[in-house]
């Protein structure tokens, strides 16, 4: 294995455990969330969006219609979906998170930054003005790979 290949499995693990520290909180929200991860991308996905239909989310997931509507289900059970009928089409029935839905979304998202701020807040300017050149430059490569920027 070359310098680099070295290097770059030594942040991958590097990474892995700042995931498990982060992942391992007792007040992170996603230790109290009673979701399957199917639930969980599905909650993501809709409140990244805003809306989606069934059909969109069949796709986006790779499962089938009816696996889709059972999560909904439960979500919507649950207080964090709500069916809406299609404005343009009233065959289609539009999926929206609800607040609750997007205020757990936004806590959890909170939570892993504030404490990856406190982190940060520990290390030397140097070493941040370090970083913030390599994850704007990841940030770059990223946009570059990603289907969004065709």
């Amino acid at each position: 294995m070359d310098e680099k290949e070295q290097l770059i499995a030594r942040i991958a693990v590097a990474q892995r455990g700042l995931g498990r520290v982060f992942g391992a909180a007792r007040w992170n929200p996603l230790m109290s969330l009673n979701l399957t991860i199917r639930q969980l991308k599905v909650l993501l996905t809709l409140v990244q969006r805003g809306s989606s239909s069934g059909h969109e989310l069949t796709q986006e997931m790779g499962v089938s219609l009816a696996t889709v509507t059972g999560v909904v289900d439960r979500l919507a059970a649950q207080g964090l979906v709500v069916r809406r009928e299609d404005p343009a089409d009233r065959r289609v029935r539009r999926l929206e998170p609800t607040e609750k839905a997007t205020k757990l979304v936004t806590s959890i998202m909170d939570a892993g930054n504030a404490q990856y701020r406190e982190l940060l807040s520990r290390l030397e300017v140097e070493e941040l003005q370090a970083l913030d050149r390599v994850v704007h430059r990841l940030a770059e490569l990223a946009a570059e790979q990603s289907p969004a920027a065709d």
